[in-house]
């Protein structure tokens, strides 16, 4: 004979006592339903490399504009961030590129031709900057013209810099080639101090590494972009192919607000002014802010960023004097490195600085 089960807990409870926890049953069923959902956890900033030089300002100017929009909205909808990754040289900031281990960044325009070239999916996506490379050379030095720096040892920081295109301009226009002069490749921040102890007799690169120079008194510009070469593009804004896949909305909302730095940067100096003190910071060039806002004063358009178009004839040219000087072994077709699609679909950002 089976034996009779016992009653269930509940029914051995007095009535009263029964309906009391049938109620708090149904309090506990009910509480998940009514909680409030769960905040989503915000998305990951845009990490976006560059280097510690005035031809990638408007990244910072960019990366607080947008922190300053983010804090200044209350609606409580998901916004974008960017964070400026600092590296010290071309080098590393491509490895970390081709890796994927940074989607985006600020990198040399033949270099990315380059990578495009050996199927390292890579697009430019905006300019970052005009003008901004000097060729200096100490201050008691005899050198006047290209034709005294002969036999002489001449700094730049790599053959795929834009600054050695510029370099080889110079030269040609007295007939001269590199071959002309002995090259040493050389980090930018060692320049200055090279130049200084006599290890080189000139150097080429990017500022505000000539500025350094200068406004110490020892060194002083043989030739600069604003004057040689007044469409100088060196720097651009390059991303991997599947964040544009990914995310368009975040790759174009990073263009709109590197296009809007630039015009903000060359409305009036005041602004140029905030934009020293943001770079000079620790969180992005980390340097003396008198270097910086030398840069930006002497003269006003050492560098520029207004107009940041991109201009295919300008890319084409600057490809093959990067063919001439053997950086690139063969064309790159334009759309195998550039989506313009951004630019084209640009929308002024707000620059709350």
């Amino acid at each position: 004979m089976s034996p009779i089960p016992e009653p269930h807990p509940l029914l051995q409870c007095p009535p009263w006592l029964q309906r009391r926890q049938l109620l708090r049953r149904g309090l506990a069923a009910a509480l998940p339903a009514l909680a409030p959902p769960a905040q989503a956890a915000p998305a990951k900033p845009l990490v976006v490399g560059g280097l510690p030089v005035t031809c990638n300002l408007t990244l910072p100017v960019a990366c607080v504009a947008k922190t300053t929009s983010n804090a200044a909205d209350k609606s409580g909808a998901p916004q974008n961030e960017f964070e400026f990754s600092k590296y010290n040289g071309w080098p590393e900031i491509k490895e970390s590129l081709m890796a994927g281990r940074i989607q985006a960044a600020y990198m040399l325009a033949p270099l990315v031709m380059d990578l495009a070239d050996k199927k390292i999916p890579v697009k430019i996506v905006s300019l970052g900057h005009r003008s901004g490379a000097v060729i200096m050379v100490r201050t008691d030095s005899p050198y006047q013209r290209f034709k005294d720096l002969a036999r002489k040892r001449i700094a730049i920081p790599s053959r795929f810099a834009v600054d050695f295109l510029f370099l080889r301009k110079m030269l040609a226009q007295e007939g001269m080639t590199p071959a002309d002069i002995e090259l040493v490749e050389m980090a930018p921040p060692d320049m200055p101090a090279a130049l200084y102890a006599k290890a080189v007799d000139a150097y080429c690169t990017g500022e505000p590494f000539g500025a350094a120079a200068q406004r110490a008194g020892y060194a002083r510009a043989l030739r600069m972009t604003r004057d040689e070469w007044r469409n100088y593009i060196c720097c651009v804004l390059t991303v991997r192919e599947e964040l544009i896949r990914d995310n368009r909305p975040l790759v174009q909302d990073l263009v709109n607000h590197v296009l809007a730095a630039g015009q903000w940067l060359d409305q009036k100096q005041d602004n140029r002014n905030k934009a020293v003190t943001i770079a000079a910071g620790r969180k992005y060039f980390n340097q003396d802010p008198n270097i910086i806002r030398f840069v930006m004063e002497n003269p006003t358009d050492r560098v520029t960023y207004g107009d940041l178009r991109m201009i295919r004839t300008e890319f084409e040219e600057l490809m093959q004097l990067s063919i001439a000087a053997g950086t690139l072994k063969r064309p790159v077709a334009y759309e195998t490195y550039m989506d313009e699609s951004f630019t084209k679909a640009a929308r002024p950002a707000a620059i709350p600085l």
